[in-house]
């Protein structure tokens, strides 16, 4: 079989590279002081068992930044691990009477060999799981520095408790006040949970935001928002007959002549002492603790009260106000306590119109503010305020900042509404938390690491088995008998520094060593924009820990941020229960994995939305075919042995000059914009300007090189994103070197030129023709161009030309 009649057989070819890449250790990596470094990090995943199309898509573009930045010459580190721990385990080794952890090595390596189909560039001997017992030592060696440096406490928080399965719930899995699993009635309890002091660093955090100027603004946006920084007063009124006082915290001081109550959350300490005496009262808690409502669906929420007969007394005039349980109050924010003011804030002034409770407007309305229909918002001049009447907000807080002062009844205070984290789960699919206690709950950290998590157990789908394996509570420290905490680590806190530990994957004497410095910070993560909060807040706040214990340098884990967008088929978002997700592995059997990779940084830039097409991926298919045969039919003609490029016509210019135009964009589309979809556009273009000629053994000498070096670089360019296809071309053409350390190719400034420049030639401003001409072409040529034009010449007939406008590069307007 000749060399052009070859087809191309994706499967076979994709199964040679890779073990090529396997036997030669391609993307195996390690610290190299004489070159720029490149961490590039994709958000590692759960252990499902199967990878569906977001992971593929979410891979393949930290995939092809990674290949790309080492053509560019740079020591690239592009490791994989597993998020191995959580309640999706446990449930599935009830569910199939397996153990979690025998369950999650089998899906590790379902998916380690869907990933290796796929051609990912990772260095594996990096790899591990969370719920490896060397990663998670150091995990919790890690929480007990953080405890010794007063970063960590226990005390009791408000959870919800599911009877049935006895385990605290997350907010998600209560669904219309019952268990997601039980079905039963879920129930509000305090239990003691472990916090780590994320608000000590709040506005190190905050500042921090403005600084990344790698980071999409729509995530920086949210994390400020989840920090919530505030300027206000506290507030402290007294009640009425006691001698107990409500602090109330507000960022609207200068409405406090307009307070008309005092709403208290359902847990606050008021609530649960005035429900022990009033079963009304105590019957409404109860309903309202069985509604677990998120907060952003507070503002839709009905607002439900109910009276507690207690007043507090006005801090400034004595005033009696009465005091309401509200649900909308947050028992998570501030102190559970709120300054009611209806006419200036909408969600008051509902609850204030449903309960006929006193609207007070103490802020000037403009003309087309009316009270009766709702509250007046904005900041303006104060009004029935006694002696701040006339004032503007800053003057006015100024001057009540300074009266409560003098009453000793408030202060300036900056508040935050980001709260410490809590990182007790009562869950056995984690990690253990290092502590353990003796009979009079005293607390101790344990001596020996790590706290291994027995695995060789049954779950019966209630509480946690740790609290009954016996050989795991009870231990001797130190002569005393002693029982280990049986709550887990949220896995939140095991990827909140998985990046660093790649660096020093094999450390046995330290959690991260010298090769932390050298790797972090991260330069480019991938990930989905649902961690634009939780999980990314939680590392850059680990990462300031570990700075503090000298673990690692700098300020941010990550330097640049790339959100990819969904995979939709159908216009949703593909999923299981909705029939419409598409095998990765079916496709890649059919295809080959460089056609799934194409198609998915074709089909849409990466941050947006990508709609499924099954004649897209055929045509990504037809393109990597047009590829192949355009390289047998080359190979078959013979390739030069030396490029020459003398004696070039208008045609062999004017395909270098594209090429070389191609190559200073798709690198600037790599590099500068990630626009991978705009890159392999003008490859396409690209291939499709090569004259049939030059593909011919009876081409000239210069037709052969031009061809040659137009191929070569469309090879060079498609590797990064068709890695299998791209080495076995190279090969053919030749090259004896993996294609990915092949330094990536520099475009020869002289051929950036365009050819012609194309210039508007108008008759009294109408468009009649235009011509084509050299760029460096002065204004007499063009008019001359112009002058002989066909057409121009039927529109100048008989008639005298009084003068001609020249704008260079764009037109030539002729007035008669």
């Amino acid at each position: 079989m000749s060399n052009k009649d070859k087809p191309y057989e994706p499967e076979e070819l994709e199964r040679q590279i890779q073990q090529f890449w396997n036997e030669n250790d391609i993307f195996s990596v390690t610290e190299d002081p004489d070159k720029e470094k490149f961490f590039c990090l994709s958000m590692f995943p759960y252990p499902s068992g199967s990878i569906h199309m977001g992971h593929v898509r979410n891979y393949t573009i930290g995939d092809t930044i990674s290949r790309f930045q080492r053509m560019l010459g740079k020591n690239v580190m592009q490791p994989m691990g597993w998020d191995a721990f959580g309640l999706p385990a446990e449930n599935a080794a009830i569910k199939n009477q397996v153990s979690p952890s025998d369950w999650t090595k089998q899906n590790i390596d379902s998916m380690k060999l869907q990933f290796q189909r796929m051609g990912f560039a990772y260095d594996w001997k990096r790899e591990f799981a969370t719920c490896d017992p060397n990663y998670y030592k150091w995990e919790q060696w890690f929480f007990l520095q953080l405890l010794e440096k007063g970063l960590v406490y226990q005390e009791e928080a408000e959870v919800n408790w599911d009877p049935v399965d006895k385990t605290v719930l997350a907010n998600e899995q209560v669904i219309d006040g019952k268990g997601w699993r039980s079905g039963v009635e879920v129930e509000k309890r305090l239990l003691k949970q472990w916090f780590l002091k994320i608000t000590d660093y709040a506005e190190e955090l905050l500042e921090g935001t403005e600084k990344l100027e790698g980071w999409p603004s729509q995530v920086k946006t949210m994390q400020k928002n989840w920090i919530g920084k505030s300027e206000g007063m506290e507030f402290t009124y007294k009640i009425k007959g006691t001698d107990e006082t409500i602090g109330v915290y507000t960022t609207r001081p200068d409405t406090i002549m307009g307070a008309s109550f005092l709403a208290v959350s359902t847990s606050h300490h008021i609530a649960i002492e005035v429900s022990k005496k009033n079963d009304e009262i105590k019957r409404f808690i109860e309903e309202q603790n069985k509604i677990k409502v998120a907060e952003a669906d507070l503002v839709k929420q009905e607002k439900l009260g109910i009276n507690t007969g207690l007043f507090a007394l006005h801090p400034f005039t004595g005033e009696e106000l009465p005091i309401w349980i509200g649900n909308f109050v947050l028992s998570e924010y501030g102190s559970g306590a709120l300054m009611a003011v209806p006419a200036h804030d909408q969600r008051d002034y509902e609850f204030a119109k449903k309960y006929n409770l006193e609207i007070k407007q103490v802020i000037e309305g403009s003309n087309q503010d009316n009270i009766d229909n709702g509250a007046i918002l904005e900041k303006n001049r104060l009004i029935n305020s006694n002696e701040f009447n006339g004032l503007y907000f800053d003057e006015a807080f100024e001057a009540i900042e300074k009266k409560a002062k003098e009453l000793g009844c408030g202060f300036r205070k900056t508040n935050y509404r980001l709260r410490d984290w809590g990182v007790s789960r009562q869950r056995y699919w984690g990690v253990p938390i290092p502590i353990l206690k003796n009979s009079n709950d005293d607390i101790f950290a344990a001596n020996e690491l790590p706290v291994q998590l027995p695995t060789d157990v049954k779950l019966s789908g209630v509480s946690s088995p740790l609290g009954t394996l016996n050989e795991f509570l009870e231990v001797t420290q130190d002569g005393q008998n002693l029982k280990r905490e049986t709550d887990t680590f949220d896995t939140f806190f095991q990827s909140s520094w998985y990046y660093a530990r790649f660096a020093s994957y094999n450390s046995d004497n330290s959690m991260l060593d010298e090769r932390a410095k050298y790797w972090l910070p991260v330069d480019q993560y991938v990930g989905g924009i649902e961690h634009a909060v939780l999980h990314l807040l939680y590392s850059r706040f680990i990462y300031r820990c570990l700075r503090d214990l000298d673990l690692v340098e700098g300020e941010e884990p990550f330097d640049n941020l790339l959100c990819q967008g969904m995979v939709l088929k159908d216009g949703s978002k593909m999923s299981k229960s909705k029939g419409n997700t598409v095998e990765p592995d079916d496709l890649i059997k059919k295809y080959g994995a460089d056609t799934v990779r194409l198609f998915l940084m074709f089909a849409a830039p990466p941050d947006q939305s990508l709609e499924w097409s099954d004649q897209g991926v055929q045509g990504s298919f037809r393109f990597l075919n047009r590829i192949w045969n355009l390289t047998q039919e080359h190979i078959a003609s013979g390739i030069p042995k030396e490029l020459e490029f003398d004696n070039e016509n208008k045609e062999t210019l004017s395909l270098r000059i594209k090429t070389h135009q191609t190559i200073n964009k798709v690198k600037d589309e790599y590099q500068r914009r990630h626009s991978f979809n705009t890159a392999i556009a003008a490859v396409m273009e690209l291939s499709n300007k090569i004259p049939k000629s030059f593909i011919n053994n009876k081409a000239s000498t210069v037709e052969r090189s031009t061809a040659h070096e137009a191929i070569k670089n469309i090879i060079i360019m498609l590797a990064p994103i068709t890695p299998h296809l791209s080495q076995h071309l190279w090969w053919e053409l030749g090259e004896d070197t993996p294609i990915i350390d092949h330094i990536w190719p520099e475009a020869d400034v002289a051929l950036l030129v365009e050819e012609t420049v194309e210039i508007a030639i108008q008759i009294n401003g109408k468009l009649r023709a235009t011509v084509d001409l050299d760029p460096k072409a002065n204004q007499e040529t063009f008019e001359e161009a112009a002058l002989n034009d066909i057409n121009i010449q039927k529109f100048l007939k008989g008639k005298e030309i009084k003068k001609i406008i020249f704008v260079p590069g764009r037109l030539l307007n002729i007035v008669i």
